[in-house]
């Protein structure tokens, strides 16, 4: 392998146990090479590097003290788990990270048992941890648990449910805060880190407890005041009264940069009998590398790059991204009403939301990773009047969804998703994936769904959602860029409930639901090739259904096939329904809902991920074939792809 940088003492290290056999020293050369080991990996595979080159000493330090995998270490979300990934025996394979059959670019329970928990969402792993803790105690067996969880994931509702039912069943627990983006502590020095040594120290805690039950048998009012007093000390220095009445002891802030500091408060911590702990660690994303430090998102998922300029390589396209193409629309339909506004929940570049918030920076809230406080939130603005565009991920939509029902739908209120990242993603994997929106918002009286077969419809949606005033709408768009189609200067508002035909024949009908729509158009090139006459309609809306197109197409081909970048449960799934209900199946037609499988596939590219689930052009073809009878033909047609 071609690294930048000779890594000696890495080089050696292929079990966490050796680390802990290394000196002060040692471990700090450790990390200064596993911090050059990561860039040099990310600047070859891409992903999330800022996150990682921020715990790298503190990566070190918990596999220093900790008997991994004995003791659970999880890490939050899991994109600051590269240097973890390389220290625990997966370096060898470190530069397929996020490659078909290669690593996970999370922490994912069949790659590794030093991964005890996959934690591809934010948020989760403090509840993890303390199950796992309370499961290790039911078992009778002794060991720690940690959980990592940066400042950002401390947004989510989630995190203080675990905390507060941790800090009341007095659980054995540590929670290590990552603290590197809200600034929610004093700048850390030697007075703080001498006072995180001290507060973690046996000799600290023994006092205290001692002191507990000298004044348990003191006046309540004394008591009381007593137990005030100590904690405002405590709280005075670190700012840890919060994590205090949740019940969890707090120590810090510490530097998570320095070794020194972070050594002995993680032994101490280790060694404690106390319940739970919270061990606040303030680091820098992106530390070590100065394209990262300076950058104003420190790297945090990156393409390829160049390691000593730090330049991203781009793919060439002369389409635009379909995020992109949703952020303008909104633009220029903002321009036009004042009554729109945006949310996001902790993706402002991810979602497009930040060229909104250039230009209105008054009228664009990112919530943090709250989905469900985002929706009921957005809720709110329309019960106002507002014209509110919740615009969040398909995967990270899925956590509001009693939030969808119980707080939008049920009370009809005109809430506007944009669900980016719709199908699949990618090299993020399943945990991304945008399988389900369509299923599970198709369940939801008073919900519109509409999918944009291209960025030209996406425009046209984003003008249809404004216009929309009955109730919640939905527009659904996948990641990457768009089928480079002539652009309309502005949006028009679409007929509700109505597709397009966009080719007509007469032998073959495929109903496309979203941007799978360039597939088709090419799979009913081939099919006319082969003499099969073919019409390519788009359905544009899941809900309500253009009944009329559907049943036009089962009455005038012989094969009508839905195509779909979602699961079971979705746009055939109400197609299907409709034809029965109506007896349109009964006349002999062959219909056949193609959608993904009910499998999880892993990462690989998005082009090879549709390949697999039979979404593109060549399967489309092959499924025509054989709801027509041709089996032979369709096996030929696949050939090619199986020696693949």
């Amino acid at each position: 392998m071609n690294r930048s940088a000779p890594t000696p003492l890495l080089d050696t290290i292929t079990d966490p146990a050796q680390i802990r056999d290394m000196d002060n020293a040692q471990l700090r050369q450790l990390a200064d090479e596993l911090r050059l080991e990561v860039i040099d990996t990310v600047s070859v595979t891409g992903g999330h590097l800022g996150a990682g080159l921020g715990v790298v000493e503190l990566t070190v330090a918990l596999h220093a003290i900790f008997n991994t995998p004995d003791d659970r270490l999880i890490w939050d979300v899991g994109h600051q788990s590269y240097p973890h990934k390389v220290l625990t025996g997966r370096r060898g394979k470190i530069r397929t990270l996020r490659k078909q059959d290669g690593l996970s670019g999370f922490t994912r329970r069949a790659e590794s048992n030093y991964d005890p928990f996959g934690t591809g969402h934010s948020s989760t792993s403090i509840s993890a941890s303390l199950g796992m803790a309370v499961g290790s105690a039911l078992n009778k067996e002794s060991r720690n648990c940690i959980a990592v969880i940066g400042d950002g994931a401390m947004s989510a509702g989630m995190a203080y449910e675990a905390m507060n039912n941790a800090g009341a069943m007095d659980a054995r627990l540590i929670v290590i805060l990552n603290d590197n983006d809200m600034s929610i502590a004093p700048p850390t020095g030697a007075m703080s880190a001498y006072l995180a040594k001290l507060v973690s120290s046996p000799a600290y805690r023994g006092f205290r407890e001692t002191g507990k039950k000298i004044v348990e048998h003191l006046p309540d009012f004394i008591f009381d005041k007593a137990r005030k007093t100590e904690e405002f000390a405590r709280g005075f220095w670190a700012g840890g009264t919060l994590f205090e009445e949740l019940g969890f002891y707090y120590v810090g802030p510490i530097d998570g940069h320095n070794l020194d500091h972070l050594l002995p408060v993680l032994k101490n911590v280790r060694d404690a009998q106390t319940g739970p702990i919270l061990v606040h660690v303030v680091t820098k994303k992106g530390k070590g590398y100065d394209p990262a430090e300076n950058a104003a998102d420190k790297y945090h998922g990156v393409s390829k790059f160049n390691i000593v300029t730090g330049a991203q390589s781009k793919s060439p396209s002369n389409a635009p991204s379909y995020t992109s193409v949703f952020a303008s629309s909104l633009i220029e339909e903002a321009h036009k009403d004042n009554k729109i506004v945006a949310i996001n929940a902790a993706m402002p570049a991810g979602t497009g939301l930040d060229k909104f918030g250039e230009i209105f920076p008054d009228r664009v809230f990112d919530v943090g990773i709250a989905e469900q406080h985002a929706v009921t939130f957005a809720a709110g603005l329309a019960a106002e009047g507002l014209k509110p565009f919740c615009a969040i991920y398909s995967t990270f939509l899925q956590r509001a969804y009693d939030q969808i029902i119980h707080d939008v739908a049920l009370q009809n209120l005109p809430v506007r998703f944009a669900i980016d990242r719709a199908g699949y993603v990618g090299a993020d994997g399943p945990t991304h994936a945008g399988n389900y929106d369509v299923a599970y918002l198709g369940a939801i009286p008073n919900m519109v769904l509409m999918a944009a077969g291209d960025e030209a419809d996406l425009r046209h949606m984003v003008a249809t959602a404004v216009a929309h005033d009955a109730g919640p709408i939905a527009l659904r768009y996948p990641r990457g860029e768009g089928l480079g189609v002539d652009m309309p200067e502005f949006g028009i508002p679409l007929k509700l409930g109505k597709g397009r035909i966009l080719i007509e024949g007469t032998t073959i009908a495929i109903l496309s639901y979203g941007a799978r729509l360039g597939e088709c158009l090419a799979a009913a090139e081939q099919l006319s090739a082969l003499g099969l006459s073919t019409t390519v309609a788009d359905a544009r809306f899941a809900k309500p259904i253009d009944t009329d197109l559907l049943t036009q197409l089962v009455r005038n081909h012989e094969v009508v096939l839905t195509v779909e970048e979602g699961s079971i449960g979705g746009f055939g799934s109400h197609a299907a329904t409709y034809l029965a209900q109506n007896g349109l199946l009964d006349g002999g037609v062959r219909f056949r809902p193609l959608i993904m499988p009910d499998i999880n596939i892993e990462q690989a590219p998005q082009d090879d991920l549709y390949a697999q689930a039979g979404l593109d052009r060549t399967n489309i073809v092959a499924a025509a074939l054989r709801a027509l009878g041709n089996e032979t033909e369709a096996s030929r047609i696949l050939q090619p792809l199986r020696s693949e």
